[in-house]
Parts: structure tokens; C-alpha cells; sequence
């Protein structure tokens, strides 16, 4: 069958002027340039991660925000403001104006089993706030945190089609993934390509540097077009873990968290009733005591935990406090230019504060993160740090919960629920040419973003985008009640659904769970709140309202079939489960010298949950020669071989806890190096190291790097970035090899029994049998 030839288009078929055959017998034309209405207003939106409800001065924080205190005293809080209880689908719903199932994002972008709400790619049906600003004529920049590429799709060969840049912004630099260091960030991008960087200034702190970068970014704006309005999103990492802060910002806090979260958590509380942000009559919840999820009392600690448990705080508030910093740094920045009148500044959180640091706290942040089923009895949560090294690049540190609690005051729980701590968090907007200011209660849910900023704008989301028909939103505009405290949300239901834990929401009625992984789904997990008269969730009248609680789970059934919730997580393992192409990522791998670092997922597929060998092959190596062969981690765990006083060292950091290992001498000439990992029972490895097939030395039974660990990449012929020994990079620096690197090589084995994969497979064909 013949292919029809596609008709050849008329160049002149859609010219406004008029075409002869010379220039004076032609009458020119030109095509309108796409501008939004004059004076159109530039848009910053701030999203913070991980901060909680009154982690900021305007809600009730002791924290010192004095910008963020100017724009709530100028602009609107809307203190019932509603997100998702995680960061990737908070993003995904915040960018959209759509449910974040609907879009793909059931869980964060480090999953893929397989199913349409975990697809993790912003369709191209969904037109982002940044690609409708674009087409409108705006300049549309993102910094910082992005989370919304799949981890697997984060890797300098994959096609970026869910990349920044492909999704409506001219401008990008950060971080793709979730979390980083916030002195060596692991993996930068800007625009489209990940940078190369070996080693970063000693000064440098990430916070800053996405600040800097945005204020170039509308300084060059502003260099060539005085007139063009602008996007900015503004992502911070911070105030996500590990913590880390600057030594002079956390010197700042000294002694402010000494009398303990339950004081902190009262004394906010206090402000937010005498700031007007709950009624006369809420009531402040007792401290949390759901299994799991426990606080104890600041009193009952020993006077070394609480030493300890204050300075974790004071790290995250000097976190908050630089935010704030910069912010301002960035609004002097404008105002300077003359745009900050007519600019539109949202600040909020992508959910609310964590309980990830669990009942301690830990300075091991990579292995208090793991979450495996068959982690060994000795498997340790925390590490000795010095206190001095606590908030700084070589402490992994996280608070412990009791002040994520306290971060939520005065709601229950934390991030990951859909309880109110892990949902609701401060929303401050500001536009002094277009909004008074005020405090507003209104019902109003991250969906409800994007469509507010387009209507404040006055640009309308199309029906079609390049021809094709957009789905609709699922948000509504909330500027009627920006302009009318008195005015009705048009918000008045919502679903909620994350990791199983569930919500629904409306008209002041809250149908909730606290689910238990693994446990059946039935209507005993529900409970019942009328947030109108309980905000914060005290009091359970399922009992008294049977009617209410059967309406409100039958309307969260229809939603979860409707929004693409389905299947919930159960006791199958089954979000453990990756693309089967992913095993290409598991076949041997040959690196050179001069290899831009391996990209942190990429890399992890070579070692995780199984054996390995690495084989070095030096085309030669002098008597004098030194420096690092391979390394692979940071100083949250990872290993580096290196060459030094001319033996072999082996350097495993055990999540801190290191391990330098004499691997045997190496002299002069050409050599073959293998390091030889066995995979052992209870998540362990052995290490085996030979020079030109002759045994050198051993190191055996460390835990097993998992999870996030390694989070930074393979370099090889230089330990680049977060060294993996702060000994070797303090006499070394990066140390680069001096010697004639030929190539490494990494072999996988095959899966332990334990691979979270092989689990969810077992389970898998166990329940089939049984069916």
C-alpha cells in the first residue's frame, strides 16, 4: 500500500501582507508578537519543603522572618489552605491545577510499579502554569527543586521530555531529585544538561546559590526587555533533610530551643489564636501518641538528649531564617528594577513538617531513611557526631519528631498523613498593586493555585494546546475570596489519598484514616471531624454521625475510581516494582577516565541488594603515583578506592561510620585491580581485593549501602564533591589519580533474596498460587 504524500504546504497561504515578485511591488507584513495584557503581572512563587504550619513568623513561628512578616502585613494568609501530604505530588497538583493521581503522581518520582497513577510524567494534555504563561508571552524560570522526573529518567541519556525545560520554562537550575546536600549538591542542572563540577568554593551553600541564580535570571530579563512579564518558581530543598545550615546562621539560634518542643509548640499556638488564626475555642491536641508516631515529654529527656535535640532545631531554624534571607535579597532585587508593585509573590510548603528523624533524631540521615522489612538487629539509625559538626557537610542530621510536631502546631501528625499536620501549611500571597491585605479562612486546596495566579493575570488556560484538547482542571480560582474575606470557596470537596492514608473533605466535614501499611482497607479506619468547630482535629463523632461517615466514604470511593487512585499500596510489595527495562541498567558497565560523575540512580543499579566486582586496569603506575581510582557516595555513605604512600586503601563509609581498609601494597607498572563484593545475609557485603589476580587484603560483614545510599554518583580518577573520607579530602582535596587510568569496570551479580524487587515478586506469585 502506497503512504499518500503529505500536501505541500503554501508559504504564503498565511502572510498578512502582500508577495510580488520584487520588494517594491510587495507590501511587508509583520507577525504580532504574544504579550499578555499591559501591565501584566510577574509572578514568584516560593515553595518551601517540608516546613510546617507555623514554622514562619505570620504563623505563629519564634523564628525571625522579618520579609515573610512584610508581605503577610501587606498581602493575605489564607490560613486553611490545603496540600498533598508529599512533595512530588504537591508539585504536580501546585503546576497543574489537577488532582496529582490524575496526573501521574500518586507517590514521589522514585517509584514506578507500573500503574497509570504512578506514571510520574506530566502528560502532554496537562499543560503546566509555566507552559500557559509561556504561550501567553510571559519569561517563564524554575530554580531549585524540581522532583517531578522520574529518578530513573534523571540521567544525562534520557530524552528530558518531563524535564523543566520541556515543561513550559526558558530557564532552569537545581536539583532534579527530592533531597541533596545543600554544601556539595550532587547532581546540578542547568537548562538541560547536568554540570560537571569536581569540587565546590568553601563558602558555597545551595540555598544561596538558587537565589543568586534566580536574581541573574530577571536582571538579564530586565537587561533586554524592560517590559515582559516574568514566572519565577522558586523551589527551596530546604527545609527537607538532611538539615544543614550555615555555622554563623545557627550560631544566631544558640540556646533558643533549650526548654524543649512542648514549650515551642504551646507558646506558637498562643500567638496563632492572638494573631486571629483559629477561632476562640480551638483547642491544642495533645502531643502525638499514635502507634509509630509518638512524642514523649521535653522533661522526661536526659540533659544530653535534650543538648542534642535542641541543636537539631536550631539548624532548622537557621535554615528558615536564611530562606527568608534571601528572600529578601531576591524582593530588593526587584524592587530595585521597579517590578516589585506589580508582582505577585506566593510562599507555602509543598506539605507539612516530617517525622522522618523518627523518636531521636539522627546524624545518619541515609540510614535512619531506609525502609526495608529485613533490616538486621544491629543495624544503627544514628552515628557519634561531634556537636560542633552537627548542620554542617559532614553531619547527615535530621530532627527528631517531637519537633516536626511542633513545626505542625497545632495540628496532628506529620508529612505522609493526610491527618492536618501533613496537609495543611502557611500560604502567604502579596500583590501590592492588585490585593489588600488580610487573613482568610476559606477551604482552599493546592489545585486551586494555578488557576488563581492565570485569573489574577487575567490569562485564560486554553481549551487546546498545539491542537489538542486539554483535560480539565480540578482546581478553582480563589481570588473572589482574596478580594471578600466574606466570600464562599469554591473548593467544598476534595479527596486525599497518599500511601494509603485517606481524607475527604466536605463542606467542614473531614472523613480521615491513619492507615497501617499492609492492613485490609475498611470503613473501621475512618474517623469523622467537623472542622468548623474542630480544626484540629480532637474529636471523633463518627459515633454520633453514621450518616455522614457512610455519605463521605461512598463520595471518597467515586472520587478514588475517578482521579485514578487505584490500586491503594497493600501488603504485596508491589511499589518496590520497577519497569522490567530497567534491567539494562544492571548489565556490566565500562567507565573512563574523564567521565562526567554517574548520575546517582544509574549508579546505585550497579551495587544495590547484590554482589558486584569492580575491576581498575592502570596502564601504568609510577613509584610516586596517588589519588582515587573510583569513588562512589559521600559522606552519608559510600566506599573510594584510592592510592596513597604507595599501598591500596580501601575507604567504606558506613553511613557515616568509617572504615579505611590496607588493601595491600601496589608498585610500579601496569596492573589489574578487582574489589569483589559479596552479597551476605542481613543486608551485608564482604570485600575482597586483589592485584593482578593476587589476593591483598579483606574487609567483611559491613552493612550494605540502601536505599538512598550512595546518593551521589561514580566518579572515576577523583572522589568529586561530598568526599567520602573527610580525612583523605582534607589532606587531598578531590585528590585526582596522577598514574595512567585505562578504565573501570563494574560487573553486577545477581539479586539477593532481599532485593525489595525479589520480595514483591515472591509475593506476587505466592498469592497467585494461592488463588
Amino acid at each position: 500500500m502506497t503512504t499518500p504524500t503529505p500536501e505541500r504546504r503554501t508559504p504564503y497561504d498565511d502572510f498578512a501582507g502582500f508577495i510580488g515578485r520584487t520588494f517594491a511591488e510587495s507590501e511587508a507584513a509583520w507577525r504580532e508578537p504574544r504579550r499578555p495584557g499591559h501591565p501584566a503581572p510577574n509572578i514568584v512563587v516560593v515553595l518551601v519543603d517540608d516546613m510546617g504550619y507555623s514554622d514562619i513568623g505570620p504563623f505563629g513561628a519564634e523564628i525571625p522572618t522579618p520579609v515573610l512578616d512584610r508581605l503577610a502585613g501587606q498581602g493575605v494568609r489564607l490560613t486553611n489552605y490545603h496540600t498533598m501530604p508529599l512533595c512530588s505530588p504537591a508539585r504536580a497538583a501546585l503546576l497543574t491545577g489537577l488532582n496529582p493521581h490524575r496526573v501521574g503522581y500518586s507517590f514521589v518520582a522514585n517509584a514506578d510499579p507500573g500503574f497509570p497513577g504512578y506514571g510520574m510524567e506530566i502528560a502532554d494534555d496537562i499543560p503546566t502554569l509555566a507552559e500557559t504563561l509561556h504561550d501567553a508571552g510571559y519569561a517563564t524560570y524554575a530554580v531549585g527543586k524540581w522532583h517531578l522526573t522520574r529518578d530513573s529518567a534523571s540521567n544525562a541519556a534520557d530524552d528530558r521530555r518531563n524535564w523543566p525545560l520541556q515543561k513550559g520554562f526558558d530557564r532552569y537550575y537545581g536539583v532534579l531529585e527530592g533531597l541533596t546536600s545543600l554544601f556539595h549538591p550532587h547532581q546540578l542542572v542547568r537548562d538541560n544538561s547536568p554540570l560537571d563540577i569536581d569540587a565546590f568554593p568553601d563558602d558555597y551553600y545551595y540555598t544561596d546559590d538558587i537565589t543568586d541564580q534566580a536574581i541573574a535570571m530577571v536582571k538579564s530579563l530586565r537587561a533586554h526587555d524592560a517590559d515582559k512579564p516574568f514566572l519565577l518558581y522558586l523551589a527551596h530543598n530546604a527545609v527537607h533533610g538532611p538539615l544543614q545550615a550555615r555555622p554563623e546562621d545557627i550560631a544566631r539560634h544558640r540556646g533558643r530551643y533549650d526548654e524543649g518542643w512542648d514549650r515551642v509548640r504551646g507558646d506558637r499556638f498562643a500567638r496563632q489564636l492572638a494573631a486571629g488564626l483559629f477561632p476562640e475555642g480551638t483547642e491544642l491536641p495533645p502531643r502525638n501518641g499514635e502507634p509509630g508516631h509518638e512524642v514523649g515529654a521535653w522533661d522526661e529527656l536526659t540533659g544530653e538528649q535534650k543538648a542534642l535535640y535542641a541543636r537539631y532545631m536550631e539548624v532548622y531554624a537557621a535554615m528558615v531564617e536564611n530562606i527568608d534571607t534571601n528572600l529578601g535579597r531576591l524582593l530588593n532585587t526587584l524592587d530595585a528594577l521597579g517590578d516589585l508593585d506589580n508582582t505577585i509573590v506566593v510562599f507555602t510548603s509543598d506539605n507539612g513538617g516530617t517525622g522522618e528523624g523518627g523518636a531521636e533524631g539522627t546524624r545518619s540521615y541515609f540510614s535512619r531513611f531506609v525502609r526495608h522489612p529485613g533490616l538486621p538487629a544491629d543495624w544503627t539509625p544514628d552515628v557519634y557526631r561531634d556537636p560542633e559538626l552537627i548542620g554542617g557537610p559532614r553531619g547527615l542530621v535530621h530532627y527528631p519528631r517531637g519537633w516536626g510536631m511542633a513545626s505542625n502546631t497545632p495540628f496532628r501528625l506529620y508529612k505522609g498523613q493526610t491527618y492536618a499536620g501533613g496537609v495543611r501549611v502557611p500560604f502567604v500571597i502579596s500583590w501590592p498593586a492588585g490585593l489588600a491585605g488580610g487573613i482568610r479562612d476559606q477551604y482552599q486546596y493546592v489545585t486551586d493555585v494555578a488557576p488563581t495566579l492565570l485569573d489574577l493575570a487575567g490569562i485564560e488556560r486554553p481549551a487546546e494546546r498545539r491542537g489538542v484538547p486539554v483535560q480539565e482542571l480540578d482546581g478553582a480560582s480563589f481570588v473572589p475570596v482574596l478580594a471578600d474575606a466574606a466570600a464562599e470557596s469554591a473548593h467544598v470537596e476534595q479527596y486525599c489519598e497518599m500511601t494509603g492514608n485517606r481524607s475527604y473533605y466536605r463542606d467542614g466535614w473531614k472523613l480521615v484514616t491513619l492507615h497501617r501499611p499492609g492492613d485490609d482497607y475498611d470503613d473501621s479506619e475512618w474517623a469523622l471531624y467537623d472542622i468548623r468547630a474542630d480544626p484540629t482535629e480532637t474529636t471523633d463523632v463518627a459515633a454520633e454521625h453514621p450518616d455522614v461517615l457512610k455519605e463521605l466514604a461512598a463520595a471518597w470511593e467515586a472520587a478514588a475510581w475517578r482521579n485514578d487512585v487505584f490500586p491503594l499500596p497493600d501488603a504485596s510489595g508491589a511499589l518496590a516494582l520497577r519497569n522490567p527495562d530497567e534491567a539494562r541498567l544492571h548489565r556490566p558497565l565500562t567507565l573512563l577516565p574523564g567521565t562526567p560523575e554517574l548520575e546517582r540512580y544509574r549508579s546505585s543499579r550497579l551495587i544495590a541488594f547484590r554482589s558486584f566486582t569492580i575491576t581498575v586496569r592502570l596502564a601504568e603506575h609510577r613509584a610516586g603515583d596517588a589519588g582515587v581510582l573510583v569513588s562512589h557516595g559521600d559522606q552519608g555513605g559510600g566506599y573510594s578506592l584510592y592510592v596513597a604512600d604507595g599501598r591500596l586503601r580501601f575507604a567504606y563509609n558506613e553511613y557515616g561510620e568509617l572504615t579505611d581498609t590496607d588493601a595491600g601494597p601496589l608498585s610500579a607498572g601496569p596492573h589489574t585491580i578487582e574489589v569483589t563484593a559479596t552479597a551476605l545475609p542481613d543486608i551485608r557485603w564482604s570485600f575482597a581485593f586483589s592485584v593482578d589476580g593476587a589476593p591483598t587484603g579483606a574487609l567483611d560483614g559491613v552493612h550494605q549501602l540502601i536505599g538512598m545510599a550512595p546518593f551521589q554518583g561514580i566518579s572515576v580518577g577523583i572522589d568529586r564533591k561530598s568526599p567520602v573520607s573527610w580525612p583523605v579530602y582534607e589532606r587531598h582535596g578531590t585528590f585526582p589519580y596522577s598514574g595512567a587510568l585505562t578504565s573501570v569496570t563494574y560487573t553486577p551479580g545477581p539479586p539477593a533474596p532481599y532485593d525489595p524487587q525479589e520480595i514483591a515478586r515472591t509475593l506476587q506469585e505466592a498469592a497467585a498460587a494461592f488463588e
